[in-house]
């Protein structure tokens, strides 16, 4: 069967029992093959489409640049319905608009004829000229270690410039940025601010996407925050945190709003949530100085062709791979909680002898990278000399957040005043003297020991501080936005460096690497048995929108706040059985742990199920970190397991299946097979068995029976 057809057939399920119009989509699916869907910038007269053969947004530059068609190629789906201005931007108290038109008669479709009766508003910033370039790298990354994409994206971008027509701001430029990827219906969106005004210009806000799109469903009341905002669209702009560790919750940036000027709309108080803006939720609040750069958030827009989860989150993972390659970096590394030279020295060397290719001294070590005396970087200079002689990766934990500094360097309330009141509770500021010297001392720390690891716990959540002598920011207004380019600025540093970077927060477009997969810390205080189960539960429901690499889950190899015995795996001789299992469940979704306490084995035996767990995923490591494709959740019931999948290696899936139960249990298992690019057949093995080949269902499924033993779990490969 012909991948077009494939694609065809996915597509209709997917819209099944919605009125969507079908299209003739494109000739391979692109979550499969993306090869062909290269991006093109075409001009023809006073239009401009970018295009890659999976979304197409158009623009027309008379009487200003205004977009005029945005569509999803795949599904056919039309993403606009009116007019808008490209961007809006607030300067001394006023807004402005940047580019758009007005004089649309009818709010609810927007026709092609209606374009030349359109009109430029009087203070507008008006097109001046464009170009188009090949996309550039935003940060200054290279592959460093095992990583499955070492590759920056690709694309073309077309950039706006405009300039003001009102008399106060002549001489304050704007450039807007279009950004199309190629093979990914993706593009980003950010603009450039130049103040050539010769004076001082305070800039409140900048809205860098403003949206009129079709309404998800017709209701005649209801309040915008009540009803369903469109699916075909997902946002996420370089501009998120709350410690959620889930992108949704972390953003801060995606607005969607009702639009009183749709008067056709069905919604009587006019509050359907048609109109998307994107802008920081705090302003931004700077004082630009004559001659400054500003240059915005990036905001990333991603069109989905339906409503299911699984495919939804594979697009959200190619994000990831295309725009954050870094994400895809997933070294092997173990939490020691010791800084005692010899018990360094010692756990590089199990790691050598192991297969582990890193070491992060843990909280509670006693690291103190804000030490930076002659004696304290030898020390650790020393350390990360012997690792780097064995090829191991050395690193360490700074904690930011939840602390006391200081009366003057402390966040300050903008409620009482008084420090207090943070998202922690208690947190320094970044903009302060100390947060200031914080920065530098890590800097200084990193690159004279040669760390290669840096884990920072609780870096800035989006704390406003009112202090107005903190030297990085100048009050209330700007702190936030100060606090975030420093902190910005921090993990570019470390990205451009090679060094790896472990926040709980979602700075993956900024360059941090991995964030937590999402637990319960007091979970790990529970029978081993429950834990099994809870981790399993954990890594299913944290890999719809992550890929394997992004996230780190926990071990606790020696007590870690309670439970005695029953809780840890310590003495490791002891519980081998689950201290394998939980690698098993770790390492066979392609996810790293914090395996966290003094050592990795205590015996020869200890040691052979470590290396033996180790080579199995050294072998499988290509697939084990491809995308997670969910089968069934644990439930302490009945079995559960995850499957990875990837058209383009040798091994096209791999699947990983638990048995709760204390009796063997024997299943029929159905494996969606449709991501792998299998079309009729696929060759399944257990373990290292004899394959077996399968027929695919109409549905691209295979049957596979399997038993699995009591307890325990098993895997499968299919070629």
């Amino acid at each position: 069967m012909k991948k077009a057809n494939l694609l065809a057939g996915l597509v209709t399920c997917l819209y099944a029992g919605t009125a969507m119009a079908q299209v003739k989509p494109p000739a391979n699916d692109w979550l499969i093959n993306h090869q062909s869907y290269m991006a093109t910038i075409t001009e023809k007269g006073k239009d401009i489409t970018l295009s890659n053969g999976l979304l197409s947004r158009s623009f027309r530059i008379t009487p200003n640049v205004i977009c005029t068609d945005y569509r999803n190629l795949v599904s056919g789906e039309q993403l606009l319905r009116a007019v808008k201005p490209e961007a809006r931007i607030t300067v001394n108290g006023h807004d402005y608009m940047i580019g758009g038109a007005q004089g649309q008669p009818q709010q609810a479709y927007l026709l092609p004829a209606w374009l030349d009766q359109l009109k430029a508003g009087s203070s507008d910033f008006m097109y001046k000229g464009h170009q188009v370039t090949s996309i550039a790298p935003y940060l200054k990354w290279t592959a460093h270690g095992w990583c499955s994409n070492p590759k920056q994206p690709t694309g073309k971008a077309l950039i706006f410039s405009y300039e003001a027509q009102a008399p106060e701001l002549k001489g304050l430029l704007v450039k807007v940025h279009y950004e199309i990827f190629d093979g990914i219906p993706l593009i980003s969106k950010w603009l450039e601010i130049t103040n050539q005004t010769g004076q001082p210009v305070k800039l409140q806000q900048v809205v860098n996407e403003i949206l009129a799109t079709p309404e998800e469903e017709s209701a005649v009341v209801g309040a915008v925050n009540k009803m369903q905002v469109p699916h075909g669209i997902y946002i996420e702009s370089n501009y998120a945190f709350n410690n959620a560790m889930k992108a949704n919750l972390s953003d801060q940036t995606t607005h969607w709003k009702a639009d009183s000027t749709y008067t056709s709309q069905v919604n009587y108080d006019y509050q359907t949530p048609c109109l998307l803006e994107v802008y920081p939720t705090v302003p931004v609040g700077i004082t630009m100085a004559a001659g400054e750069h500003f240059e915005s958030i990036r905001t990333y827009e991603l069109l989905f062709d339906g409503y299911d989860r699984e495919r939804n989150g594979l697009a959200k993972r190619r994000l990831y791979r295309t725009i954050a390659p870094w994400t895809t970096e997933n070294p092997i590394f173990m939490h020691l909680v010791s800084t005692d030279p010899v018990k360094v020295k010692a756990i590089i060397d199990q790691c050598a002898a192991t297969g582990y290719e890193g070491v992060i001294l843990s909280f509670g070590s006693g690291l103190n990278m804000e030490d930076t005396s002659a004696a304290n970087i030898a020390k650790f200079k020393a350390l990360a000399d012997y690792a780097h002689s064995k090829k191991i990766l050395l690193g360490g934990y700074s904690l930011f957040s939840s602390r006391r500094i200081s009366e003057e360097d402390d966040v300050i309330s903008p409620v009482t005043g008084k420090r207090g009141g943070a998202f922690f509770g208690n947190a320094p500021c970044l903009g302060s003297k100390w947060g200031l010297g914080y920065v530098q001392e890590l800097k200084r720390f990193i690159s004279s020991t040669g760390f290669d690891i840096f884990e920072n716990d609780g870096p800035y959540p989006g704390d406003v501080c009112a202090s107005t002598t903190h030297p990085g920011h100048t009050g209330l207004d700007d702190s936030q936005w100060k606090q975030m380019q420093m902190q910005k600025e921090l993990y570019h540093w470390c990205n451009a460096r090679g060094v790896y970077v472990n926040a709980p927060d979602w700075y993956f477009m900024d360059g941090t690497n991995k964030i937590a997969l999402g637990y319960r810390e007091v979970n790990f205080s529970l029978p081993r048995a429950e834990q099994l189960i809870l981790n399993r539960q954990n890594i299913f429901d944290g890999t719809w929108e992550k890929t394997p690499a992004m996230s780190w889950g926990f071990v606790p190899l020696s007590e870690y706040q309670g439970g005695g015995a029953a809780a840890t795996l310590e003495p490791l001789k002891d519980h081998l059985d689950s201290y394998e299992q939980l690698m098993a469940q770790y390492y066979g979704a392609g996810i790293q742990a914090c395996y966290r306490g003094p050592r990795l084995y205590d015996t020869d035996s200890t040691k052979a199920v470590v290396k033996n767990m180790i080579n199995w995923y050294k072998k499988y490591r290509d697939i084990l970190n491809t995308d997670v494709i969910h089968l069934r959740r644990a439930d302490g019931r009945d079995w559960d397991g995850i499957m990875h999948v990837s058209p383009s290696l040798p091994q096209k899936a791999l699947v990983m299946l638990y048995n709760p139960t204390e009796q063997a249990i024997t299943r029929e298992v159905v494996l969606p097979m449709y991501y792998t690019g299998a079309t009729r057949n696929i060759r399944i093995r257990e373990k290292e068995g004899v394959a077996k080949t399968y027929t695919l269902d109409r549905s691209y499924q295979a049957h596979v029976k399997i038993t699995i033993p009591a307890s325990g779990y098993t895997w499968l490969v299919a070629e």
